[in-house]
């Protein structure tokens, strides 16, 4: 024993060794276009990037230069070292969009600067050729929109319909790849001004439109714009709704879809020094150098990084686990060839020695509670079934704990945190299900004296079935040990930087080794221990989170009601989504199956004095679902709003899963910290102390 609690105590020493804090960003040159050039349009293909068109001014725009307009496509394979002259489409098709699929780039639109074009087709790398496939044309000419692909359609925003257009178009298409004959649709626009040049991607499920200019009379008969701030949202089936505002406008900023939730914005132009192009000339500073996030749950904009160039009127496009920024104005009148990569980095913060030392106490706890138990072990009964010493609430909390996984505990907040308490009423159905179970299941495994619920396949169908039935429970405990333990881990990894195989290996020997010890006695108890500290960590930062948000919780509430962060049911007959009557009736299988037939739960039934006994552990768990699921949702609501007010702390790196540990490690003082991720260890734990 001493030898393991030194074993024990060296790994959690050593663990910081194995995390890291690092830079918000990275950033690295690729190889320069074949010249400078805006107005393109960018895609990447399976890795290959495609450059389409483009314009160029090889003089000075101040000088008298003339602006050039391309028709050349160029290509950059995985791993080259230049780009390719692949096709040329015999015109220009710049300031045109280019939109990445899974079958190719699709060309939308686009200029020669004589007339707008509505082509639209696809270009794919395939075998080293670059090929063309025609698509439906749009509607009308345009060029200078907004376009991104969503759920196998893409999306068509604004734009203008001839270069010496004096009123923006105010349009809305959208062309569905996945029909067998697709044809452009016109759907209802924004409810906002027209525009031209705006920010325009795809993001959880909705089609997003940021900024843009519109064009307004100055008096003097000529066109001016008009820079905007405003921002909507597009979902399919729900139509639109008004975003945050930027602070300032992005006007022809390349913009891209990063991570499971935002969405970043790079550069563009603000219009505070339109008034001033031709005085300053080619001594312009440039645009703004911004990197701007908006996060699509919490509805927030921030300001993520500084950008080491700054270009306009040119795309962004996932590339390489990151972002490409190929080429673009970098001033008015002059362009740049330069091809930009960049990543986000996940900033981790490190553990200190106390919360090493927190969750390493707790854990040899666990590992000292198996050694306890294991003095009392003299037969299987005492193994398998603790004596059938174990008091009914000890019983019901170690069902509960054993149900409510690591999983649950991260991905219940998760989810009320991204859309609402719709999913409030899942675990609702096994209160339903404890009268089910504790008089018409209880009785009957209780009445036939087994040590596991597969010994009933035996005397009723033989030793055949016995071995199938437990061979099938044990494959599927493998299974979902496995996620159990990885999930978890995950979460943990990226949230706090330590190496995700320590993470699965800590929890996996210490629960093999206490159980081994223990036995049933001492998973139980441990279980126990484990959701006072799951449900001890929930509440602790609930009541931090509370008391850091600005009015505390009864503005917390207030502004959580407000954005209908409540809405618990949907009446719809929809069967597609988490409908009243989807939820109730499928959950309610669910539910069942484990309380009715899992050995997990059904040994602990047979670990208490009497039947009796046994059916109060069962409404023990019953009733400790209820305010378990209240606190979890609450805990996810909560999470918003407080993000909604520090958008700068959310990380675009991570999953939503790793929302709570992230606030954990960020915000819970040293050893707290360790103490309530504890909480995570604990859930993961207390299920697989089960399987085991």
């Amino acid at each position: 024993m001493r030898n393991l609690f030194a074993l024990l105590l060296a790994a959690l020493l050593a663990m910081p060794a194995f995390s890291e804090a690092e830079g918000p960003i990275e950033w690295r040159p690729e190889a320069d276009l074949p010249g400078p050039l805006s107005g393109h349009l960018l895609g990447n293909d399976n890795g290959t990037l495609i450059v389409v068109a483009g314009t160029n001014f090889p003089v000075s725009l101040f000088d008298g230069g003339e602006k050039e307009w391309y028709s050349k496509v160029y290509v950059l394979e995985p791993g080259a070292t230049e780009w390719t002259e692949a096709l040329d489409l015999g015109h220009s098709v710049s300031y045109g969009v280019g939109v990445s699929t899974p079958d190719g780039m699709v060309c939308v639109g686009g200029s020669d600067g004589e007339r707008n074009y509505a082509d639209v087709f696809r270009l794919a790398w395939r075998d080293g050729k670059l090929t063309r496939t025609d698509l439906p044309s749009l509607p009308k000419p345009c060029a200078m929109m907004g376009a991104a692909y969503l759920e196998s359609s893409i999306y068509v925003a604004g734009g203008l319909e001839d270069p010496k257009a004096t009123q923006p178009l105010k349009t809305f298409w959208r062309l569905d790849l996945s029909s067998l004959e697709p044809a452009w649709e016109e759907l209802e626009p924004w409810p906002g001004k027209a525009r031209f040049l705006p920010a325009a991607a795809a993001q959880s499920g909705s089609f997003f439109l940021f900024s843009g200019a519109d064009l307004i009379e100055d008096g003097s008969g000529e066109a001016k714009r008009e820079y905007l701030t405003d921002g909507f949202r597009f979902t399919p089936g729900k139509g639109w709704t008004e975003t945050a505002p930027l602070e300032k406008a992005v006007v022809a900023a390349p913009t891209v879809a990063y991570g499971q939730h935002h969405i970043l914005v790079a550069s563009g132009d603000d219009g505070a020094l339109a008034d001033q192009i031709q005085e300053l000339k080619d001594n312009h500073p440039g645009f703004t150098d911004a990197l701007l996030a908006y996060h699509t749950v919490t509805d927030t904009w921030t300001q993520i990084a500084r950008l080491p160039v700054a270009y306009v009127t040119t795309q962004a496009v996932p590339y390489e686990d990151g972002v490409v920024i190929a080429g673009g104005e970098d001033w008015p009148g002059h362009r740049s060839k330069k091809v930009l990569w960049f990543n986000l980095v996940h900033r981790s913060k490190t553990f200190s020695m106390l919360d090493y030392a927190t969750l390493g106490v707790y854990l040899a706890l666990l590992v000292g509670m198996g050694f306890y138990f294991s003095r009392t072990e003299h037969d299987t009964t005492e193994f398998f079934l603790a004596g059938r010493r174990i008091p009914w609430w000890a019983a019901g909390l170690s069902i509960f704990g054993t149900q409510l996984s690591a999983i649950t505990f991260l991905s219940m907040p998760a989810n009320a945190f991204v859309t609402d308490w719709t999913y409030f009423l899942v675990n609702m159905t096994i209160i339903a299900c404890a009268p089910v179970v504790a008089y018409c299941f209880l009785p009957f495994f209780r009445g036939l004296d087994l040590t596991t619920a597969y010994e009933y396949l035996e005397r009723r169908f033989g030793l055949g079935a016995r071995i199938y039935g437990s061979l099938s429970f044990i494959f599927f405990q493998m299974g979902r040990m496995g996620i159990v333990l990885f999930l978890p881990a995950l979460a943990l990894s990226a949230a706090t930087g330590v190496n995700i195989n320590y993470c699965i290996l800590a929890m996996g020997v210490l629960a093999t080794v206490y159980t081994f010890l223990g036995g049933m006695a001492a998973v139980i108890w441990t279980d126990v221990a484990q959701v006072v500290v799951l449900m001890g960590g929930a509440l602790l930062c609930l009541g931090i989170i509370g008391s850091e948000v600005d009015g505390g919780f009864a503005n917390l509430f207030s502004v959580a009601y407000s954005q209908d962060k409540f809405h618990m049911f949907d009446w719809t007959w929809d069967h597609a989504v988490a409908s009243v009557w989807v939820v109730i009736v499928g959950q309610f299988v669910a539910s069942a199956v484990p309380y009715c037939s899992d050995q997990t739960v059904i040994q602990r039934y047979l670990t208490t004095t009497s039947e009796e006994k046994a059916r109060q552990a069962i409404w023990t768990n019953a009733f400790m679902t209820l305010p378990a699921t209240l606190t979890f949702c609450l805990l996810g609501t909560a999470l918003y709003v407080f993000y909604q007010e520090h958008p700068g702390d959310l990380d675009p790196t991570l999953k939503t899963d790793a929302t709570l540990p992230l606030f954990i490690v960020q915000n819970l003082p040293a050893g707290i910290a360790g103490l309530d991720l504890a909480g995570i260890f604990a859930a993961s734990m207390s299920s697989l102390d089960s399987s085991l």
